[in-house]
């Protein structure tokens, strides 16, 4: 049974020896469809196979540490996609090794705020990922999958909160939630002892992620085009859970608009937002016609 984390440690390098012990667990939906593709192992596909551990970051995160582990001495590029990983490894020895995960619906069965917490981060991240894959097609970058991979995982280390210390990740929501101008790394900070980028960051070194990866999740290459692609996407996604009202929303329309070079109407189009948002959108962008009297 994994011991849950009730006070913050003393230091970042407790938290970091803490979750390099841990077993992560997936969501029961993600072992299911696993364990239903295992008797016909032959017929399946690393594309396949591949959908199903990007719809759980935490899936993904070991699939990480499995490909690490099995990779050649004599490998000198990282895999940094799933569908590549998998291709490596192999299927059967994914199937061999994937088995009984521990369950994260069973490890928060007696915090079901926590557990609600966590699915809303899940889906956060899945935002993420297609609006950063579907920006980066439209930017025509070739790294497309690991856009997308690196914003699925950019708030894992929240995730890792809500499943191994859900008392002091639902004191952090709801002081978020009581004060919307309440900084998140103040909070973070003074909750966990840590803000939670800089436990991702040394994390990810920990666990010897992709180095393309690592840099695609930092903030100290917040210039690059893709990393301004996966930041954006994290963001858009963060506030719209929110609400499509949500007050932080115009600021995020102008930067990725200016990211990918397209207009209000057709961003909001492309992210799925409410018809009565595109409506307003194409109002406001309508010009004039010529002689028509300007709003006073």
């Amino acid at each position: 049974m994994t011991m849950m984390v009730d006070m913050p440690f003393a230091s970042i390098e407790l938290w970091v020896d803490y979750f390099k012990e841990v077993e992560l667990p997936v969501l029961r939906h993600t072992a299911q469809q696993i364990d239903a593709l295992r008797a016909d192992a032959d017929k399946v596909n690393a594309r396949k196979l591949a959908g199903i551990v990007l719809h759980d970051p935490l899936m993904t995160l070991r699939v990480f540490d499995f490909i690490k582990a099995r990779r050649g001495k004599k490998q000198s590029t990282d895999i940094t996609t799933v569908e590549r990983g998998l291709m490596m490894i192999g299927i059967h020895p994914f199937f061999e090794h994937f088995q009984n995960m521990p369950i994260i619906e069973h490890q928060l069965k007696a915090y079901p705020k926590a557990m609600l917490g966590m699915l809303k981060v899940f889906a956060r991240a899945r935002n993420a990922a297609n609006w950063s894959r579907d920006w980066a097609m439209l930017r025509r970058d070739l790294d497309l999958e690991d856009i997308a991979v690196a914003a699925l995982l950019h708030d894992y280390a929240e995730i890792l909160m809500w499943c191994f210390a859900p008392t002091l990740a639902i004191k952090v929501k709801d002081r978020q939630t009581a004060d919307h101008h309440l900084r998140s790394t103040v909070v973070q900070t003074e909750e966990y002892g840590i803000p939670l980028f800089e436990l991702k960051l040394a994390l990810a070194h920990a666990w010897a992620l992709p180095d393309l990866l690592i840099k695609l999740m930092d903030p100290e290459h917040a210039e690059s085009p893709r990393v301004k692609n996966v930041k954006l996407a994290v963001d858009l996604a963060r506030h719209t859970a929110n609400g499509w009202n949500d007050a932080a929303l115009p600021d995020d329309y102008r930067m990725i608009q200016e990211l990918l070079h397209i207009d209000h109407e057709n961003l909001l189009r492309r992210i799925g937002a409410p018809k009565e948002h595109i409506l307003a959108a194409r109002t406001e962008e309508t010009p004039a016609e010529p002689g028509a009297p300007e709003n006073p």
